[in-house]
């Protein structure tokens, strides 16, 4: 039985000791089946919940309440897109510290569409959620408002967009990343340096380029424009923007690609030209996905704690559950340049 089954047991009853045992034993199904009526879990069929529900009321049964301090016992993990290797850093995290914890962990993906994330809303209450992490996903006011309601706690990691005062966030020094990698281009003698930035929507991809730009501003360089084209974070358009980058009259001699993926998209664009990294163009990244240090070459990147931002996410949120307040609302989590081969002197 697990510790929210026997939560569920009663010490004493308003009419006689019956206890979730003997509602099982009358109702003839399992202790976990009853455990999961009362907790208003949705995955039991409606002609068992009926007959339980029946017993239930029959015996006058009331849920003990919890325990002051007692731990969360399933947190919601939710992502905009699950698409990227960079969701599965978080979810190591997150996992690591909820098993060692005790706690389950249910992931789901609403793809920032509303009707997905009011079904999410509907399946969390159905399924007593004790905590919830959102990761790089816009929180409509109305549903956090329904959160609040609900008392569920909620941690926000990677912000997509200013969150409510009251959320406890963890992020990434995207800033001092954006313009460590840029730095490292400058200190190579690249002056003419290409970005493909990441969704402007997104605070991380605002951070790295203004970092970007002030790492430029500081050789004494202004950002030309033309050198700067959009990009979503993924392969495609990494592979894109280089080629528009590479159209250029004088194509920039290095880039900085807001993410490993469209890193590595813009290598597959440039080994498609017949053009060699980094004696042609230098490329840094930004992720320190696992997968970079195999490519060909081995990329130079800017490292984020993915996987302990997922772990500090699941820590906060516990640390919520028990009504404890987190250290500070507003955590970033220190960004490392990690030199590979893909970055040579112009």
């Amino acid at each position: 039985m697990t510790a929210r089954e026997a939560d569920a047991e009663p010490a004493h009853e308003a009419r006689g000791k019956v206890t979730i045992t003997e509602i099982a034993r009358e109702a003839g199904v399992s202790v976990p089946t009853v455990s999961r009526v009362v907790n208003g879990r949705s995955d039991v069929s409606p002609s068992t919940r009926a007959r339980v529900e029946d017993l239930l009321q029959r015996y006058g049964y009331r849920k003990r309440p919890a325990a002051p301090g007692t731990r969360a016992a399933l947190l919601d993990l939710v992502f905009n897109d699950l698409d990227s290797p960079w969701a599965v850093e978080i979810i190591r995290g997150v996992e690591e510290i909820a098993h060692a914890s005790g706690v389950g962990t249910v992931v789901s993906a609403i793809h920032g569409r509303t009707g997905d994330a009011r079904e999410w809303l509907r399946n969390l209450r159905a399924r007593a959620s004790d905590g919830v992490i959102l990761v790089t996903s816009a929180l409509e006011p109305v549903l956090h408002e329904e959160l609040r309601i609900l008392g569920v706690p909620l941690v926000v990691v990677d912000p997509a967009g200013s969150p409510a005062f009251d959320v406890p966030t963890i992020g990434a020094a995207n800033w001092s990343g954006g313009m460590a990698a840029t730095e490292h281009l400058l200190s190579l003698g690249h002056r003419r340096i290409g970005l493909i930035a990441g969704p402007p929507r997104l605070l991380c991809s605002r951070a790295r380029f203004d970092g970007y730009r002030a790492a430029l501003e500081g050789a004494g360089l202004a950002v030309d424009g033309s050198l700067v084209v959009p990009g979503d974070f993924h392969p495609e358009s990494g592979f894109t923007g280089c080629n528009a980058l590479l159209d250029l009259p004088e194509p920039p001699t290095a880039l900085f690609a807001a993410s490993d993926q469209m890193a590595l998209g813009a290598i597959e664009a440039l080994r498609r030209r017949g053009l060699r990294v980094p004696e042609d163009m230098s490329v840094v990244g930004f992720d320190d996905l696992p997968e970079v240090r195999w490519s060909a070459p081995p990329l130079t990147t800017v490292r984020q704690p993915l996987a302990d931002m997922g772990k500090l996410a699941v820590r906060t949120v516990l640390r919520l559950a028990r009504d404890e307040q987190p250290d500070s609302p507003r955590i970033e989590l220190g960004t490392e340049l990690v030199v590979r081969a893909s970055t040579a002197p112009v």
